[in-house]
């Protein structure tokens, strides 16, 4: 079964302990076929636009050279459209990264994917940005079931955007601007691994020296790596508000000129 398979691959890494994976393969049992969802992740400098099915990814696309927001998504989503429409594949919601990050980036990503999910009549499903990353550890790297996770994306000097996660991804910190220092997180290095990672992550290795920090570099928030939380969303009905929901920014915007101006 394609569900098991991919469920197998996910706790091969992940590991039995891991609640969310239990939680998922529970609702992967009691509901057989997922959903057909499009996924689209605009938090960071990465664009990117993946559809899954039924524990697979059909289709992807992915962009890492810069702020290309706004001139490749709608490409990017046109073609998965297309990609549906051959293979005789009815869409049945659409998930969006909402934050924390880049203040245009998520406009760009939930006004899209508002526009789909109002066009089509499906409902719009939002993924927390920092679980998102968090998945993707979970998933595809070897941790111990006690470490917890910390997600960081850059907001500028010493800043990021963080929260701290367990196995469950449960909150232990609710996401949150923090400046980092010496003594950012104390409260919980002295009695876990922690496991640092994502865009800001760079910054916290100059000063968190704890013997109990471990940094992994290369993780971004990708739509491919949406699956098992948004499928979770579906299966439990939690949507978005199509007419009033708004991006988790965390802090208010502040803009700043371009370099050539400077």
């Amino acid at each position: 079964m394609v569900i098991s398979v991919i469920f197998c691959k996910f706790t091969l890494k992940a590991g039995k302990s891991s609640k969310f994976a239990q939680e998922f393969f529970y609702i992967a049992k009691t509901f057989g076929i997922m959903a057909v969802i499009l996924n689209i992740e605009t938090s960071t400098n990465v664009c990117s636009v993946a559809v899954t099915d039924n524990g697979l990814v059909l289709e992807h696309f992915e962009d890492f050279k810069g702020q290309n927001h706004a001139a490749l998504l709608s490409g990017y989503i046109k073609d998965c459209i297309e990609y549906l429409k051959s293979h005789d594949l009815k869409l049945e919601a659409v998930a969006v990264s909402i934050g924390p990050g880049s203040y245009t980036g998520l406009r760009i990503g939930l006004s899209e994917a508002k526009g789909l999910a109002y066009a089509l009549d499906i409902p719009i499903i939002g993924i927390d940005t920092l679980k998102l990353m968090a998945c993707s550890v979970m998933f595809h790297h070897d941790i111990n079931p006690d470490a917890l996770f910390v997600p960081m994306l850059d907001a500028r000097r010493m800043e990021v955007y963080t929260s701290v996660l367990d196995m469950s991804l449960t909150e232990l910190m609710s996401p949150t601007p923090l400046i980092l220092d010496e003594d950012s997180y104390s409260q919980f290095l002295n009695d876990h691994e922690m496991i640092f990672f994502g865009n800001g992550s760079d910054k916290a290795k100059d000063v968190i020296k704890h013997s109990n920090a471990r940094f992994i570099s290369g993780i971004y928030p990708l739509a491919s790596d949406m699956l098992a939380l948004a499928e979770m969303a579906f299966r439990k009905q939690d949507f978005l508000d199509l007419a009033y929901s708004v991006p988790a920014y965390l802090k208010d915007f502040q803009a700043t000129k371009p370099k050539s101006m400077i």
